[in-house]
């Protein structure tokens, strides 16, 4: 079976892929799993440790042909603000409870859950959902890569208190 153990950031390829993998953004958090494409390739994802992959980048195949990932829709939901404060503010929110966000420039992308939805209107948000693909922020810990990781609290206690 066709291996793929190295991912390729977006202006790092180009060309055509050998196949298009379409993942959510939890199957997009990836270290092994057995993935087929749109055009039925099949092969054994195998990186090195968990992984974000991001839509544009692209799996190196053990035979060296590539793999584009492509971010797939998913239920998420936009908030909207009157205003950049009451935007800053919302953000605010989101990060305290740590949930992945996508920041844009007028709205913040989350993917759907009924409660976070009521607890920002209940902050005065307009909360559209809707089924799109989500490209959370990486995170400022996130070394190249991703996410959140809690390691970094044991240093850095008296910078990043939780209110």
């Amino acid at each position: 079976m066709l291996r793929s153990s190295q991912l390729v950031r977006p202006g790092e390829w180009d060309g055509v892929p050998a196949d298009i993998v379409e993942l959510d953004f939890l199957e997009r958090h990836r270290r092994r799993l057995r993935l087929t494409g749109r055009w039925g390739l099949s092969f054994l994802l195998d990186l090195p440790r968990a992984t974000v992959m991001r839509d544009g980048e692209a799996l190196v195949l053990s035979d060296g042909r590539l793999v584009a990932i492509s971010a797939k829709a998913e239920p998420v939901m936009d908030a909207f603000a009157h205003s950049p404060q009451e935007l800053g503010r919302l953000a605010w929110h989101v990060g305290n409870r740590h949930l992945p966000a996508e920041i844009g420039a007028t709205a913040i992308r989350l993917r759907h859950d009924h409660v976070i939805a009521a607890m920002l209107r209940g902050l005065g948000a307009h909360v559209h959902v809707l089924e799109a693909p989500f490209n959370p922020e990486a995170g400022a810990y996130a070394a190249g890569g991703h996410g959140h990781d809690h390691d970094h609290l044991a240093q850095l206690d008296s910078e990043h208190a939780h209110g």
